[in-house]
């Protein structure tokens, strides 16, 4: 029987949230592990998550065929974790999320490779929200260019240095109270980020079917109004939460989609939150789901205490009430 040694698998997007521990899960299985991102200079830090010599950062670029094409020579599985929350310069929802999977899916099939792409739940061609739409659109090319691809879909996904919990929790450390868009009515199934890798590597190992889409949802659905809830008890901060509604959201978010770090907020995120984000019923009933994969999810409330600690008011040394 053939190591895990004996794979290259080139990672699309290794060095962001999900890539991270992607890699990790691949590491620890033993795969040769290509990274290819735009500033390889930059992707250091994952050399610590493999043996010496396991992990090698490439440069490549989704809107250059030929960098992809060069990233993709001797691998035998590709996995595009590449995505954006917002546009910016080149780095539009279409080139990205659209073409760029295209690309990716091309290059692989062109070495007869295996793929793993991942886009997420909220995929949907007639979503409201440009960020759904490419996502879809990127779900449909590379099906055509590689019909034996697996789809993974995650929900929103939480874990150390996200962009979810953690944003929450900074913005609960300076406002005085936080606002739930569309009344915080929108349901979510976070999904823990080390469950999602878990799964990314399951169908690296040939444990998932072919050509399906897998939606990937944590145990629990949960209202944003009870994710803040549940954000604010773990760093014990008393806070307001005021409902805001889309439309004054929208019109909020013409301004603050320049504003930095937690506070950033643009149109096309709120028109993303008009629509739930769980695991369907029809993935459920055909086991595309992360228990289809054998993996148990984790809840939030189970991880998130790990790592939002450091947003109490004494973090760590915080005392706790009898």
């Amino acid at each position: 029987m053939a190591s895990n040694s004996e794979t290259l698998v080139t990672v699309f997007g290794g060095s962001g949230f999900l890539g991270r521990n992607a890699i990790r899960a691949l590491a620890k299985r033993e795969y040769r592990i290509r990274v290819a991102v735009r500033r390889p200079e930059l992707a250091g830090h994952l050399q610590p998550l493999g043996r010496v010599g396991q992990i090698h950062a490439v440069q490549a670029n989704l809107r250059y065929p030929a960098s992809v094409e060069a990233a993709m020579r001797g691998a035998q599985v590709a996995i595009n974790l590449v995505g954006i929350l917002a546009e910016g310069g080149a780095q539009s929802f279409d080139a990205v999320q659209a073409r760029g999977a295209e690309t990716i899916a091309k290059a692989a099939a062109a070495v007869g490779g295996q793929m793993v792409h991942v886009s997420a739940i909220g995929a949907d061609e007639n979503s409201p929200s440009g960020y759904g739409r490419s996502k879809a659109a990127g779900e449909k090319a590379v099906l055509a260019a590689l019909p034996a691809a697996t789809i993974l879909r995650p929900s929103l996904m939480f874990g150390p240095d996200d962009q979810f919990t953690n944003r929450f929790a900074a913005l609960a450390r300076i406002l005085p109270a936080l606002p739930l868009i569309g009344g915080g009515a929108t349901r979510m199934q976070p999904a823990y980020v080390g469950d999602v890798a878990t799964a990314v590597a399951e169908v690296v190992d040939g444990n998932a079917k072919p050509g399906a889409i897998y939606e990937l949802g944590g145990p629990e659905v949960l209202t944003m109004r009870e994710i803040m809830e549940v954000i604010l008890k773990i760093t014990e901060r008393r806070r307001m939460l005021i409902s805001l509604p889309f439309g004054l959201a929208k019109f909020k978010a013409q301004f603050l989609q320049f504003a930095p770090g937690a506070l950033k907020l643009t149109p096309d995120q709120v028109e993303m939150l008009r629509t739930d984000n769980v695991v369907s019923d029809e993935a459920k009933a055909a086991g595309l789901t992360l228990e289809g994969l054998g993996i148990a999810p984790d809840s939030m409330a189970a991880i998130a205490p790990q790592y939002l600690w450091r947003f109490r008011a004494a973090g760590q040394f915080q005392r706790k009430s009898a």
